[in-house]
């Protein structure tokens, strides 16, 4: 089975759709009996960050006209360098397939992470709002298969088109490799130092933006002693954040800090004592898995598609309640033994978002329409 891929987000995507994509590739290269794999990509990256097999091929536009115009071969003219390749599969990533593919008599699947940009438009621009709902009505109803990556996604998916239910599988992601090694005390005290972190503190990881609610958990630890160390890129709801920072007088208890190595990162989420993740709205919430991996406690949003990633042994809280937050962040820090309880359930959880479980999982929907 020869599959290509729509990869533009694994090759210059730092986070997110490109940590799906580059760990996709990974595992189905390690786990399953793909036979070929074919990256379209519309430009060479600085760095080559895929995983290295000789199963992978990577395609770029073959023209100076469409190496001009990538962004527009990607979503048209692609079409016809796939069926002339004649892939037994193509697999458009990051919810998009391109217009036309099935005019081809290619089989195509596509993955749809979430639809925030339906279910909570006031994070998006209009124009934007447009471009990915057509992308994703053209991609469910044109596609042979669907891939959900939680019931949530699919529930949403089903309420805003009209295709078959059956069409529509859920297969969750998994994480890096990185969090599930274990670090040595040496290492740790090395990362401790080099970014100042403190004995014990609340970890947040993601782009500091409105909708990932990282305010609610500064506003939980006012007044108390504890410590939050954000880790992620800013954008302009960062400023709010820093501003109430400020106003409050706590800037020595909330550390920021960015482009931070992966190793690193694995091991600060080992250092943590909490993980706290108040997202309002997520696809899956794939740095909760990143933390029922490392043995670090979650404490997490109700609803979505939270209890999804972070199971029956996490902690939930309502969206923007910071004093439920507060009386759960100061119970977890008190109770060592309620930690190491929760973070051993949660590790046990986390077993069903493995490399084999996933690749296999895509595997297998791959098989069911060849």
């Amino acid at each position: 089975m020869i599959v290509g891929f729509d990869s533009k987000r694994i090759f210059h995507n730092n986070t997110g759709l490109g940590n799906y994509g580059r760990d996709l590739i990974r595992i189905l290269c390690q786990y399953t009996e793909i036979n070929g794999v074919i990256l379209y990509n519309t430009k060479p990256s600085k760095k080559y960050r895929v995983y290295k097999s000789p199963l992978i091929s990577v395609v770029y536009p073959n023209s100076w006209f469409w190496k001009r115009l990538s962004s527009i071969w990607r979503v048209s003219a692609l079409k016809n360098k796939i069926s002339k390749d004649n892939p037994d599969i193509y697999h458009g990533i990051t919810g998009e397939i391109p217009f036309g593919l099935h005019k081809k008599n290619i089989k195509s699947i596509v993955t749809i992470h979430d639809l925030i940009f339906i279910t909570h438009p006031q994070y998006y621009s209009s124009i934007n709002r447009f471009i990915y709902t057509l992308k994703f009505k053209y991609a469910v109803k044109n596609a042979t298969k669907v891939i959900a990556i939680s019931q949530q996604t699919k529930n949403d998916i089903l309420k805003y088109s009209k295709i078959n239910p059956d069409k529509i599988t859920v297969v969750y992601q998994g994480c890096n490799s990185a969090y599930k090694n274990k670090y040595d005390d040496i290492e740790k005290e090395q990362v401790k130092l080099k970014y100042k972190l403190p004995n014990e503190f609340v970890l947040n990881v993601g782009t500091i933006q409105e909708r990932k609610n990282a305010l609610l958990i500064v506003k939980a630890i006012r007044g108390t002693n504890k410590h939050l160390v954000l880790i992620g890129n800013e954008e302009e709801h960062a400023k709010k954040i820093r501003a109430y920072i400020a106003e409050h007088n706590l800037i020595d208890q909330v550390h920021f800090l960015k482009n931070v190595e992966l190793k690193e990162l694995a091991i600060i989420y080992q250092l943590a004592t909490i993980f706290c993740y108040p997202s309002l709205c997520e696809g899956f919430g794939i740095p909760i898995i990143e933390a029922l991996y490392s043995k670090t406690p979650v404490i997490t949003t109700m609803g979505n598609c939270f209890s999804e990633a972070g199971g029956p042994d996490s902690l939930y809280i309502k969206p923007n309640d910071d004093n439920d937050l507060k009386k759960k962040i100061n119970s977890l820090f008190l109770n060592y033994e309620k930690r190491k309880r929760i973070a051993e359930k949660g590790f046990i959880y986390a077993q069903r978002f493995n490399d084999d479980v996933t690749a296999n999982s895509i595997f297998n929907v791959y098989k069911s329409i060849l």
